[in-house]
């Protein structure tokens, strides 16, 4: 059957998306279970189409080997951290992808945690619901140093959102970002630098091997007390116990995570911390951003049974 086994849970909870599918292939399948598959029940639910709709399930070479009618994978969303794209290439899988497709919706949600955590409206909303009447109105973001970690789609669209702040922001990525560092005003530093002087760090990384558990005891050691860490991108990137001893310390002032090493975070002494703000890793689902990446979705699958 060609399908799409459509197994990513949010794209099956979305109307619009599912009519829009539904009418190029009425046959469709759709995980109508409202929650993650994977290992064997994944396996169940794709056998025997040539082509499928994945989010964050697990796409391992095991898996793989059980799903030998499968030609064609779709990604619903932007990270590829959970498909193991050399066992697609070896076996002739082919792989339609987007990126950037939902960067506003994240890069947004960066901006809204700076703004948050530099004025002291999450935890001083906390307080009053205690409460506590605390008058503490933080520092403004306008003019601080920000650092952004990886400056690919979102990192890029941030640094525009940035813009009527006059923020100095430091760039640090792998890559050359010269030309974007020209167009926006930003510079580009060494890891170093931007720990020691930035207010605030914006993680927006892929997880590879280079960056996972990249934000360990040593990295907040490196950044100054006052300042803040942000976290939208992959949860590993940063050793959460890590995090947490920082965060008790005072090593920094604080942090807000909208992904984390294990979800559904259940973690409650960390995430009950009152310095951490903490979202259940909702930065790319925008109302707008779940059509663009369904829709991104579709059009890839469109495209390959075209051509069938």
């Amino acid at each position: 059957m060609i399908g799409p086994a459509v197994s990513a849970a949010s794209f099956c909870k979305n109307s619009q998306l599912i009519e829009e599918l539904t009418a190029d292939f009425p046959d469709a399948k759709l995980n109508r279970t409202g929650s993650v598959i994977q290992g064997q029940e994944l396996i169940e639910f794709l056998s025997g189409y040539r082509a499928a709709i994945v989010g964050t399930e697990l796409i391992s070479e095991q898996i793989l080997d059980s799903l030998p009618s499968l030609e064609f994978i779709a990604k619903y969303g932007v990270g590829l951290d959970n498909i193991d794209q050399q066992a697609l290439k070896r076996r002739g899988i082919g792989l339609g992808w987007t990126g950037g497709v939902n960067r506003r919706s994240v890069s947004e949600m960066a901006l809204a945690f700076m703004i948050g955590l530099c004025r002291n409206l999450f935890l001083t909303s906390t307080k009053l619901r205690g409460g506590e009447w605390d008058k503490r109105g933080g520092f403004q973001l306008s003019e601080k140093t920000v650092g952004i970690i990886g400056c690919g789609h979102v990192g890029h669209d941030l640094l525009q959102l940035l813009q009527p702040f006059g923020c100095n922001v430091l760039i640090y990525d792998i890559l050359d970002k010269s030309d974007v560092c020209k167009e926006f005003g930003a510079r580009q530093v060494s890891l170093d630098e931007l720990l020691e002087t930035s207010d605030v760090v914006s993680l927006h990384v892929p997880l590879t091997d280079q960056t996972r558990e990249m934000v360990n005891a040593t990295f907040l050691q490196q950044m100054q007390n006052h300042a803040y860490l942000i976290n939208t991108s992959r949860g590993y990137v940063v050793k959460e116990s890590d995090l947490s001893a920082a965060l008790k310390s005072g090593v920094i002032a604080g942090a807000a995570l909208d992904v984390y090493q294990r979800e559904p975070a259940d973690d409650l002494d960390f995430l009950s911390l009152p310095n951490l703000v903490c979202t259940p890793h909702i930065g790319g689902n925008a109302v707008e951003a779940v059509l663009a990446m369904g829709r991104s979705a579709i059009f890839h699958v469109r495209d390959w049974a075209a051509k069938q």
